[in-house]
């Protein structure tokens, strides 16, 4: 099979599945060597960018799946109808944003960090997919950790979670506005 035609069944692996792929799931479709899939799917990526077309392929975590550009949302909004409001309250903000920088945590040292009970944020979270159980403490009573999730990653834009702000710069960059 020619560069030509597997780029046009991975684009078409991509669009049947939906869900995000891993680079071994589409070598193990294609019987090819998992460096060439990675070779093509950067390529991929870049001709698409290049092209300006209307889907691109999105990686999260080492997995790729293909997506409307952002740029292009005044016109998607047109044509869908939300299910159910995507935002989040300051109380599940923070405390999605505590579980993102201390994860694996559990639920007391969260409270610990907020000074308030947070059962609904965390209930609304696990709802959105933007969190996980990521196991169990082993103490007493064995409490649930908490970590993020893909969905999480996609909904911020992120890569990884190395790309997330570095606390020093979000208190600095508080500082210099005096809020």
């Amino acid at each position: 099979m020619d560069k030509r035609e597997i780029k046009s069944v991975i684009e078409g692996l991509l669009f049947t599945w939906g869900d995000p792929l891993s680079i071994k799931d589409i070598r193990d479709v294609l019987e090819i060597p998992e460096k060439e899939v990675n070779d093509i799917l950067h390529e991929m990526i870049d001709e698409f960018n290049y092209e300006r077309r209307g889907i691109q392929i999105l990686k999260t975590n080492n997995t790729y799946q293909l997506g409307t550009r952002a740029e292009h949302f005044e016109w998607m909004k047109k044509l869908c109808v939300p299910k159910e409001s995507k935002t989040l309250s300051a109380a599940a903000l923070e405390t999605l944003s505590i579980i993102a920088y201390k994860q694996p945590i559990i639920k007391s040292e969260i409270e610990a960090i907020r000074g308030v009970k947070c059962d609904k944020a965390i209930s609304t979270l696990l709802e959105k997919k933007l969190i996980k159980e990521a196991g169990r403490l082993e103490k007493t009573g064995r409490p649930i950790l908490y970590g993020t999730t893909d969905e999480f990653l996609k909904c911020f834009g992120l890569d990884t979670l190395k790309q997330l702000p570095q606390l020093k710069e979000i208190i600095e960059d508080k500082e210099e506005k005096n809020i």
